[in-house]
Order: C-alpha cells, then sequence, then structure tokens
C-alpha cells in the first residue's frame, strides 16, 4: 500500500469512527485510542478463545491466526484417541454414497469380547466433547446407533444401504433440554450461574438433538453422578428432568 493510500483510509476511519485512533508522536504511529469501540466488527470472545485453545491444542500454529502477542496458554490435556485415516476415509465415503461398509469394531458389551465385522450404513458424524462417533444404521440391531471411532479397527465391502438417513428420527429430531442454576447454591452463586451460561429469567433452553442427549448429560455431570457430587461441581440442573427422561429413554431404546 502506498503512503498517499494509507494516508486516504486513515482519514476516511477517523470520519467514520472520531475518537477511535490516537496518534503516538513518539513512536510516529496511530494506535488505538484509549476509549476505542469498534465500528465495522463486533467483537466476540468465544472466537477469541477458541483460537487461544486451537493454539494451545497444537491443531492450528499461532501465526495462522489472528491473535497479536497471545498470552501464555494451555488447556487440559486429553488422552488421544487413535482414529485410523483408512477406516475413517471410507467411512467419508461410504456416507457421501449412501453405501453400507463393513467395520471390524471391538464392542463393549459383555457378550462380544472379541472384535468382530458387522455391516452398517453410516451417515453423520458427531463429537461428544471427547470422543468422535459415527451415527450408523446396525444391521445386526437393525437400528440406528453410534460407534466409536477409535473402536473401528479395519473396514471392508461395500454394499446397499440399510435404511435412508431420513429414517434415523432420533438424529434429526431435537429436544430441548432446560436448564435453570442448582437451587442449592446461594441467591449471589445463582445469579452468576445464570450469567455465566446466558440464561434469561433464570433459565436457558438448550436445543439438544435426541440422539446426543446421552452424552449432554454425562458432559455437563447431569446423569446420576451429579447425586454424589456437591452444588458447586453441578451448578446447573434440567428443569424440564421428567421429560428430559423420557425422551433420554426413547431415544436409547
Amino acid at each position: 500500500m502506498s503512503v498517499p493510500q494509507a494516508s486516504k483510509d486513515l482519514s476516511l476511519y477517523e470520519e467514520r469512527a472520531p475518537g477511535n485512533l490516537a496518534y503516538d508522536k513518539r513512536l510516529k504511529r496511530y494506535l488505538a485510542a484509549k476509549d476505542f469501540k469498534p465500528v465495522f466488527l463486533k467483537p466476540e470472545a468465544d472466537l477469541y478463545l477458541s483460537q487461544l485453545k486451537s493454539v494451545s491444542d497444537r491443531v492450528v500454529p499461532a501465526e495462522d491466526t489472528w491473535l497479536a502477542e497471545a498470552p501464555d496458554t494451555d488447556a487440559m490435556p486429553v488422552p488421544h484417541r487413535r482414529v485410523s485415516v483408512d477406516v475413517l476415509r471410507a467411512m467419508v465415503s461410504a456416507v457421501r454414497r449412501g453405501r453400507s461398509i463393513e467395520i471390524l469394531y471391538q464392542s463393549m458389551n459383555p457378550t462380544r469380547l472379541e472384535p468382530g465385522w458387522r455391516w452398517i450404513t453410516p451417515h453423520a458424524f458427531s463429537n461428544d466433547g471427547l470422543r468422535w462417533h459415527v451415527r450408523a444404521y446396525c444391521h445386526i440391531d437393525k437400528k440406528f446407533k453410534d460407534f466409536l471411532l477409535s473402536r473401528c479397527l479395519d473396514v471392508r465391502g461395500d454394499g446397499d444401504a440399510g435404511a435412508a438417513p431420513d429414517a434415523d428420527r432420533f438424529w434429526f429430531e431435537r429436544f430441548n433440554v432446560v436448564l435453570s442454576p442448582n437451587p442449592a447454591l446461594s441467591k449471589s452463586q445463582q445469579a452468576v450461574v445464570a450469567q455465566d451460561y446466558a440464561m434469561t429469567d433464570g433459565s436457558i433452553a438448550v436445543p439438544v438433538r435426541k440422539a446426543l442427549l446421552y452424552y449432554f448429560q454425562k458432559r455437563l455431570r447431569l446423569d446420576g453422578i451429579a447425586a454424589l457430587d456437591g452444588p458447586y461441581e453441578t451448578p446447573v440442573i434440567i428443569t424440564n428432568r421428567e421429560e428430559f427422561s423420557r425422551a433420554l429413554a426413547e431415544a436409547a431404546a
């Protein structure tokens, strides 16, 4: 950019955002003024923090983000779940082509102690915050289920779909999980929890795919284990617990 063009752009910016620029005579450059308020962009804390986490997780190098002088950051390490590239490639291909595939799967079912070959028709992927799953129609159980990608040891074959993706109603239907502050907390603690979770009038409705309700309650410690925790470890509760339990049982049937 030429000097005249830069000067013109700075003048135009001062017209559209008066008071946002301050000239530093020592540095001989314009800096953000003390009372700077963005005019053309809306600051997003989540976007900034997600980029910090991506750098901390070594997903992207810091130089590939727009972060300037990023602070020292770290994130809780999570044991890596190994997913075979060949398995993932075959799964994605089967989803794109609407085909079934045979997988060598290690189940945690007590009646299936050894890996076994089984046909599935995959149509989507999901993440529970720690692990990746493939959502698929199981040709053995004759219903849609979740399979952990890291437990798919091998793939082979190619066949007709066992069911169409739109037949998986629990994947497409959503249930509004209503969360509220734990009433066992003090009033001021409940107020900050409501603020923390961006609640309105003391509650928030979180739309969750019915197929993911099980993972949702596990992730937020809203299942039975919550009874063993103190209110400080479970700051929110499910307000519509009865309806939630019915939807959860229906999706798991």
